[in-house]
């Protein structure tokens, strides 16, 4: 057995089957990289895995005394204490170590013989073992590595947006050094310096991970095994994100061949039983026949994935600069960056950059108004309508469904209305009627986008809007931000993503 046996694994949500009887197994030395389109079960495979959900049918086998670090990105943590603090708390093992031996000091007046000493010696011996006495030093060089750094470690948790706490909780699961790391998006919230540092550590890892991700050049770099779920089926290829994509082209292609073949095979039983199964000579081998199809394990068509389409057609914008900004100071108790003075012309597309944290989210929510600016000042020109797309998926009622949100929004929609534009931005028909907080990172963000792209706007201002989106829906969106025709301003840490498509980048660590 290797370190997890997964036998016979299916799970369906209502009528909507994820995977069915999936079987397979993760090695010592493996990096697993988990890929499949948004809703195909990512997620819902790493919860299951550490118990969460509990799957409909199937085995799930972990190697005894084996230590999982599962990356929950929305966990309950005590936020009235500092960043530093909380990093610590991945030594506490440690730390009750280091009490026991302190009050064995306290006590060696009273009580010494060879027994307490060898205790003593023990505690010291696991403690210098375990590096306990360089914990802070690797604090340091995690939380450096992840930026974590330069928010301030005596920073109190309740301060942090909600990617700086995945981030903290990122190091925290990093510091735990468990033998099993699961981990869903880790890169969400890192930009390319963090993704890069977190690659090379996890390139060392001398564990084992699974791994979600959608940005494939990372997962390319550190895995050395991909477990694809498409078809409602989990198949495993060995080798990178690259050596997967041809592996998968030839199977893909046998499996069209084998389809074709059961198919013309159908058929052909299907004529005879027609033809056959009225005439008494010959009813006995139709009523075979038809045993035969019922028993058989039909193939699913070869399925191609709706490829969303993000429509934006922008208003007339008439002002040649629709936005200025002068002097202005932001942040929630403290100023996070030196003044900021910039403008946006008409048609401008300018990308935000720089490391997490530094302000590129509280800047976006200072333009539209959902937090005070501490100084100086910003304008708009007449007539600019702006659409806004949040990065974190919150919901203003999470027990709606993605139909409930769009028809309580466009209040002159119809059922069908709102129907068809969740389809055109690849909301499954399934899932439309499902509580949205069920939904995987990636459906919700592209209910965002209906939003969006059904809301009249000339101005468009985008945080994050990639984080969770398959490789389809990036390049759907990105096809249409380069025909946008109104001003945009746009956070991205994708480089790929806004290279060709910035005719102005704002770098704010510069």
């Amino acid at each position: 057995m290797g370190i997890l046996e997964v036998t016979n694994l299916t799970h369906s949500f209502g009528d909507k089957v994820l995977y069915k009887n999936a079987t397979f197994e993760l090695f010592k030395g493996e990096h697993m990289g988990i890929i499949g389109q948004n809703g195909t079960g990512k997620t819902t495979l790493l919860r299951s895995l550490v118990g969460d959900i509990t799957p409909d049918s199937g085995d799930i086998r972990w190697q005894k005394c084996i230590k999982i670090g599962y990356l929950d990105q929305h966990a309950e943590i005590d936020r009235k204490v500092t960043i530093f603090e909380y990093l610590k708390t991945a030594f506490k093992d440690l730390y009750l170590v280091e009490r026991e031996l302190n009050a064995i000091y306290e006590n060696m007046g009273e009580v010494t013989n060879d027994a307490v000493l060898e205790k003593a010696s023990d505690y010291q011996n696991l403690l210098v073992n375990n590096g306990f006495y360089e914990i802070e030093s690797t604090i340091l060089k995690v939380s450096g590595g992840l930026g974590i750094d330069s928010l301030g470690l005596n920073t109190l948790l309740e301060t942090l947006s909600g990617g700086q706490r995945a981030k903290v909780i990122l190091a925290k699961l990093l510091l735990e050094n468990p033998d099993v790391l699961l981990l869903d998006e880790p890169t969400n919230f890192l930009d390319k310096e963090h993704v890069d540092w977190l690659s090379e550590y996890l390139k060392s890892f001398k564990g084992v991970f699974l791994l979600v991700s959608h940005d494939f050049d990372f997962v390319n770099k550190i895995t050395n095994c991909i477990l694809d779920i498409e078809f409602q089926k989990i198949t495993k290829y060995s080798g990178n994100f690259d050596k997967f994509l041809s592996a998968k082209q030839v199977r893909k292609e046998s499996y069209v061949r084998e389809f074709q073949a059961q198919q013309k095979e159908i058929k052909k039983h299907e004529e005879f039983i027609a033809k056959n199964r009225v005439r008494a000579s010959t009813a006995k081998q139709a009523q075979s026949r038809i045993k035969m199809l019922n028993k058989m394990e039909k193939l699913l068509p070869p399925q191609t994935s709706s490829k969303p389409n993000f429509s934006l057609t922008s208003l007339p914008i008439s002002a040649p600069k629709p936005l200025k900004v002068h002097g202005l100071e932001i942040g929630y108790d403290k100023v996070l960056l030196p003044k900021i003075t910039f403008e946006v012309k008409s048609g401008e597309k300018v990308v935000i950059t720089g490391f997490n944290g530094i302000g590129k989210s509280t800047l976006l929510k200072t333009l539209m108004g959902k937090i005070p600016a501490i100084s100086g000042n910003f304008k708009f020109a007449d007539y600019v309508k702006l659409a806004y797309f949040e990065q974190d998926l919150v919901w203003h009622d999470p027990d709606l469904t993605p139909l409930e949100v769009v028809l309580q929004k466009f209040l002159k929609f119809s059922d069908r209305d709102a129907r068809r534009q969740l389809a055109r931005c690849g909301v499954m028909a399934k899932n439309v009627t499902q509580k949205i907080c069920t939904l995987s990172g990636g459906e919700q963000a592209k209910v965002k986008l209906c939003i969006l792209i059904n809301t009249k706007s000339n101005f468009l201002i985008l945080d994050e809007p990639t984080n969770h989106l398959d490789a389809d829906a990036k390049k759907a969106l990105k096809e249409q931000l380069l025909n946008w025709s109104g001003s945009l301003i746009l956070v991205s840490h994708e480089a790929d993503f806004y290279d060709n498509l910035a005719d102005k980048v704002i770098n704010l660590k510069k």
